[in-house]
C-alpha cells in the first residue's frame, strides 16, 4: 500500500500550525527500503534548526501512530525550501516580488519557454517579469534584456528564486 500524501500533508500542517510555520511542499522520493519523505517548511522570517526538529519529531511520531506510511522503513526530512526556493502559490509570487526568479513555462510565451528575470508584480493570475540577459544571446523575436513579460500563472510549469549574492 502507498503513502497517502494528502494525509501525510494533513498532519504535517496540523503540525506545522502549532509550531507557527507552514508547509511548503511534501513529496515522497525513492522506493522499497530507500524511500525518503521531504516536508519542506517555512515562515516569514525564516526557519530554524528548532523549528525543523520540532516539526520532525512530532510528525514523525504521529505518521508511526497512525501508520501513515505503511510498509518498507523510510527516512523524514524536514527542511526550510533554501535560498533558491521553488514557487508554487500565488503567495509566493507576491511575496517574492522584486527578486529574481527562473521559470519555465508550459507554452511558450513570445516563443520561448525559459525566462529568467525580476519578478515585478503577481496579480489576477499574470506575473510580470521583467527579463533579464543570460549568458546566450537572444534569438531574433524572443526575450530581449529588460523586456516586462506577461506571464499567466496557470502557465507556469516550474519557477523557482534565483540567489543574488
Amino acid at each position: 500500500m502507498a503513502a497517502d500524501l494528502n494525509t501525510i500533508r494533513e498532519i504535517a500542517g496540523r503540525v506545522a500550525t502549532a509550531h507557527g510555520v507552514e508547509v511548503v511542499e511534501v513529496e515522497m522520493r525513492g522506493g522499497g527500503k530507500a524511500r525518503t519523505l521531504r516536508i519542506t517548511i517555512d515562515k516569514p522570517e525564516g526557519v530554524t534548526h528548532e523549528d525543523c526538529a520540532h516539526v520532525s519529531r512530532e510528525v514523525s511520531i504521529i505518521l508511526d501512530v497512525e501508520d501513515a506510511v505503511p510498509g518498507a522503513a523510510y527516512t523524514l526530512e524536514v527542511s526550510s525550501p533554501g535560498l533558491d526556493r521553488k514557487l508554487m502559490k500565488p503567495a509566493d509570487y507576491q511575496r517574492f516580488t522584486g527578486s529574481r526568479v527562473k521559470l519555465m513555462t508550459r507554452e511558450p510565451v513570445n516563443g520561448n519557454r525559459h525566462f529568467e528575470g525580476h519578478l515585478r508584480s503577481c496579480q489576477d493570475g499574470k506575473i510580470v517579469l521583467e527579463t533579464i540577459t543570460g549568458k546566450k544571446k537572444p534569438k531574433p523575436g524572443h526575450a530581449q534584456a529588460g523586456q516586462m513579460i506577461e506571464i499567466e500563472l496557470a502557465n507556469v510549469e516550474k519557477a523557482h528564486l534565483v540567489p543574488e549574492i
